[in-house]
Formats: C-alpha cells, sequence, structure tokens
C-alpha cells in the first residue's frame, strides 16, 4: 500500500472518529492538513476543496450547531464524500 494510500485510509479513521465526537474538528483538520502524501498525488483541486472543507470546519467548531451557517454533520458528510473520491483516484 502506497503512503497517499495509507494517509487516506488514516483520514477515513480520523473522520470515523469525529463523528463518533472521540476527536475534536481542531485535531481533525490538523491531520488532514498533514497527508501531504495524499494530496500531492491528486490532482490540485482535491487540496482546495479539501481545505475549503475543513477552513469550514474549523469555523464550525467556534460556535454552537444553531450559532453556524456551517452544519458539522453536513461537513463530515462532505468530507466522506472527498474522501469516496479521493479512493476511486488512487
Amino acid at each position: 500500500m502506497t503512503t497517499a494510500a495509507h494517509q487516506l485510509q488514516a483520514l477515513q479513521s480520523a473522520l470515523d472518529s469525529l463523528r463518533q465526537s472521540a476527536q475534536s474538528a481542531h485535531a481533525f483538520s490538523e491531520g488532514a492538513r498533514a497527508h501531504g502524501a495524499l494530496l500531492a498525488t491528486l490532482p490540485p483541486r482535491y487540496a482546495e476543496v479539501l481545505h475549503g472543507l475543513l477552513d469550514r470546519l474549523e469555523s464550525s467548531a467556534l460556535f454552537s450547531e444553531e450559532s453556524c451557517s456551517f452544519s458539522q454533520k453536513d461537513l463530515a458528510d462532505s468530507l466522506q464524500m472527498w474522501i469516496d473520491k479521493a479512493r476511486q483516484l488512487l
């Protein structure tokens, strides 16, 4: 398994932890941004999209669900879609 594939698997595990509230949005975001091999392997647009999702996730963590325009559940669903599409490319 390549480094990029390992990093994608780690990102999936981290997202699962985030959904179970076992990991904070900030910790997830920080870890996701550190997956350089994965982002270097994918087309540049993937990094743009991922960073946009992570920025919104971090913003949503600063506010309660009701007062934030970004739903953490919807963002987690979008991150899952990103992971699924990245997996298809790898």
